[in-house]
């Protein structure tokens, strides 16, 4: 107990420690969860992962709330995060000894910005293949800082919910998941698309077969072959 009967606050180091033995305990009846370990005090490596906290830090609705979030994710308190389309589902180490369950809902991308997504990446065939490998090429930046591509979802666009007894209108657990997919984001930037709800095969597929047919036509032959989707699961490893 600390002063004036308000508990003790814990250090940095303590919050880690408890989470640490939480996520111990949890994996042995989950083995399959997904953890987000925050290794030092940087929550994102990449320049991507990088602007999407800077983006979620600049939502007006959250400013009084996203902060405290950092402090969780840091401390490892995210025990499972896993991304689907257009849905986060994750398990916060809080308080109380059983994990709280979040979810986070993100409207999915509209035909009209998507189209404007596969026109921009047609012509950029070449950046695709190192957003394939695990690196978002700088050239692309554009899908996230104009807005009418609009890759990052605006606030209005965000939906969540914490089993947690706090009430505002974002808890610190759905704090920290928002952080905890920007790392998850930093090491695989093609769940940028599962996010959105999006195809990420189908821009690599209508990209290759567009530019494919720009050879062909270049070279004076019209073009008859289509890239299977087998196929390009061989070339690129999806």
């Amino acid at each position: 107990m600390g002063y004036y009967g308000y508990p003790k606050q814990k250090s940095a180091a303590e919050k880690k420690a408890k989470a640490s033995k939480s996520l111990e305990k949890y994996k042995k009846k989950n083995p399959e969860t997904e953890p987000i370990i925050i290794e030092g005090r940087t929550l994102a490596k990449n320049w991507w992962g990088k602007a999407w906290n800077l983006n979620l830090e600049s939502y007006a609705d959250y400013e009084n709330r996203i902060a405290r979030g950092k402090t969780y994710v840091r401390s490892n308190a995210v025990l499972d995060l896993k991304i689907f389309k257009g849905m986060v589902v994750a398990k916060v180490q809080g308080s109380r000894a059983k994990p709280y369950e979040v979810e986070i809902k993100i409207d999915a991308l509209n035909n009209e910005k998507w189209g404007q997504v596969i026109a921009l990446c047609n012509h950029r065939i070449d950046s695709l293949e190192h957003l394939i490998e695990g690196e978002f090429p700088k050239d692309l930046e554009v899908l996230f800082t104009e807005r009418k591509y609009g890759m990052f979802p605006s606030s209005k666009e965000i939906h969540f919910d914490c089993s947690c007894p706090d009430w505002a209108n974002m808890c610190k657990h759905v704090a920290a998941v928002l952080y905890g997919i920007g790392a998850r984001l930093d090491v695989n930037p093609m769940l940028f698309f599962e996010l959105r709800a999006l195809d990420g095969q189908e821009l690599i597929r209508k990209s290759i077969d567009k530019k494919l047919e720009s050879m062909m036509k270049n070279a004076g032959r019209k073009s008859k072959r289509e890239i299977a989707e087998q196929d390009i699961a061989k070339i690129f490893g999806l």
